[in-house]
């Protein structure tokens, strides 16, 4: 039916109101200065993001917010500000860039978090949340992505209702106590503090050091030294950032020794042996092999599959090694070296040897076969040279202490049983590449939008997991491409500044792709030593005795620094690994003699 007149033309204007802005209302935006009009007011941005409001490109209004990722910064500006338990909300944002990530945390439930990837068009990104039923604020926040260039925001979006400020503290914890010690660790616990809302968080100070935030009643202060007393105090903190006073300090000391190894020299020399194949450098029988060397790992344990766990190691066949000595000889050979403090690996891995423990029969399987091995040889224990895609992260596998990844989880497991089978004197070492290590200071598995490499950094669970048992880590700082140091510079093999960098991110600790809430903590000074290859012809990186002993004198002196400098002075830095004693030899000693007697030199 057709309308005419007056009616029709009321009808019209009715349902024009009905679908109009003023309708609906806009939203109730409750965040302060949501365009930016008033600068930077009511947002808080990273000291160097070089974050401003600026009157071009904007969306809306007179201004916009710019800011510039640098380094392991992300350019983050965020706000608190209060809301209503058991609310819903909607967050939406105007942005510009290559990587822009707009969320909310603290909110009590699961923190959203979205993306955009606009370029150079105005795009909204949006997100929703429903607060948890003691939750009286979240921070909003906004930022862009490593290397990614500026980002531009503007028209903030918080949709939903504000709420009643919280200013009331949480009470004091109380019971606080320090115990649980090993030679690299304490456990801190205390009783549970009460507040109005809700207790959202504990810090935990170390020294009067800045707070670590923890959510439980008990906190694992891990990298310390060995034999060294360590205070601490802790206060409570709520979702709205009201905190206690601390607690009055309690003290713990660390054990002495640990890690195993024996009565391994304070500077030591680790050299990898070609005893199951030759490669052009020669075999070397273990008879021969020169004193210069305290750690000898046999290269290499191999899986019969990738996924078997089952690893077998055989001498190098005749055919290839002419000169190899008989099984019987060989053993002897090793209980000589023994018999001088040298201690005797199996390697497990190598660059052809991919070992993926993706179930428990596999992990099952590495244990058994792993100590035929260690009991066939009399070995002193096991050296893991995983490396291409043994390893890796599944997404969503962030937290560093609680991975869940099988491969992950699986080896650690693996490792602690064997560690648990021999005892303090078993001898463990790891070689892993600085892509699956120091890379984790800008990488950590496939990242957030689930696009990089899942084996960046994945070796991080691994060392952590086993930091109070680990003798010897000592990352090959070679066959690398350029890495980021602490100094937020890409730093490139084959002088004493790469070797710096990457020794003072294992010595200093560093905030994995830059979240200082997900640490990986500093190892100690003894279980750290330099990678490096022994010739030209041993792998990419080369790097002059000179160049070496430069680096050693920069991290264990503070003295010949160039343009890194480390966040400390190492007196204690364990010593040097080379691939490999053959190629060593193959090239004059020049590797084990030059080094041997520099580190015998050093206090």
């Amino acid at each position: 039916m057709k309308l005419r007149g007056p009616v029709a033309l009321a009808l019209a204007l009715a349902a024009l109101h009905a679908i109009t802005p003023s309708a609906a209302g806009a939203a109730a935006n409750i965040l302060a200065n949501p365009g930016f009009e008033s600068g930077l007011s009511g947002w808080t941005c990273s000291a160097t993001s070089g974050a401003q409001a600026v009157t071009s490109p904007v969306h809306g209004g007179a201004a916009a917010l710019r800011a510039t990722p640098a380094g392991s910064d992300t350019a983050r500006c965020q706000q608190v500000v209060t809301v209503k338990p058991g609310t819903a909300y909607q967050l939406s944002a105007w942005v510009q860039g290559g990587y822009v990530f707009l969320g909310a945390t603290g909110t009590g439930g699961t923190d959203p978090q979205t993306w955009g990837s606009p370029g150079a068009a105005w795009t909204q990104l949006k997100t929703s949340f429903t607060t948890g039923p003691s939750t009286t604020s979240v921070t909003v926040y906004v930022n862009g992505w490593y290397g990614q260039g500026a980002y531009l925001a503007d028209d903030v979006v918080l949709d939903g209702p504000g709420g009643t400020p919280d200013t009331q503290a949480p009470t004091v914890p109380g019971n606080l106590s320090a115990g649980g010690a090993t030679s690299s660790s304490l456990t801190v616990s205390w009783s549970a503090a009460t507040d109005n809302v809700g207790v959202a968080r504990y810090e935990v100070s170390r020294d009067g050091g800045a707070p670590v935030a923890v959510t439980g009643t008990s906190h694992q202060a891990t990298g310390l030294a060995a034999s060294t007393t360590y205070r601490f105090k802790v206060r409570a903190c709520d979702a709205a950032n009201n905190c206690s006073a601390y607690t009055p300090e309690v003290s713990g000391t660390t054990t002495s020794g640990g890690g195993g190894g024996g009565a391994l020299p304070k500077r030591v020399m680790v050299g990898y042996l070609h005893a199951s194949f030759a490669n052009g450098s020669g075999y070397i029988r273990m008879s021969d092999v020169p004193n210069e060397w305290d750690v000898i790992n046999l290269a290499f344990g191999e899986p019969t599959s990738v996924t078997s766990g089952d690893i077998r190691f055989r001498q190098c066949p005749a055919a290839e090694c002419p000169n190899v000595e008989p099984e019987a000889d060989f053993v002897a050979a090793i209980r000589a070296k023994q018999a001088q403090g040298k201690k005797v690996l199996i390697s497990i891995g190598g660059q052809n040897g991919q070992v993926q423990l993706t179930t428990a029969a596999a992990r099952d399987k590495f244990v058994e076969s792993v100590s035929a091995i260690i009991d066939r040889y009399g070995l002193d224990g096991l050296d893991i040279d995983f490396e291409g895609h043994s390893l890796y992260l599944n997404p969503g596998d962030t937290n560093l202490a609680n991975p869940t990844t099988p491969v992950i989880v699986n080896l650690i497991s693996a490792l602690k049983t064997l560690k648990s089978r021999y005892g303090a004197k078993f001898v463990l070492t790891m070689a892993p590449e600085t892509f699956f290590v120091q890379l984790g200071y800008q990488f950590y598995g496939p990242g957030p939008n689930g696009t990089a490499d899942s084996r960046s950094a994945s070796y991080l669970p691994v060392i952590h997991a086993m930091r109070d048992d680990l003798t010897l880590l000592h990352v090959q700082d070679y066959n690398s491409g350029p890495i980021m140091g602490l100094d937020g510079q890409y730093h490139t093999m084959g002088g004493h500044d790469f070797h710096v960098a990457m020794t003072d991110m294992l010595l200093a600790g560093f905030p994995i792709m830059g979240n200082a809430g997900n640490m990986f903590p500093p190892l100690r000074q003894d279980q750290v030593a330099i990678g490096l290859p022994a010739s030209p012809n041993a792998g990419n990186g080369f790097t002059t005795v000179a160049e070496v002993q430069k680096a050693f004198d920069c991290l264990a002196k503070g003295a010949n620094c160039d343009t890194y400098r480390p966040r400390g002075v190492y007196p204690n830095l364990r010593g040097l690994m080379t691939w490999s004693i053959n190629w060593d030899k193959y090239n004059g000693f020049e590797f084990s003699r030059s080094h041997r007697a520099y580190l015998n030199g050093l206090t």
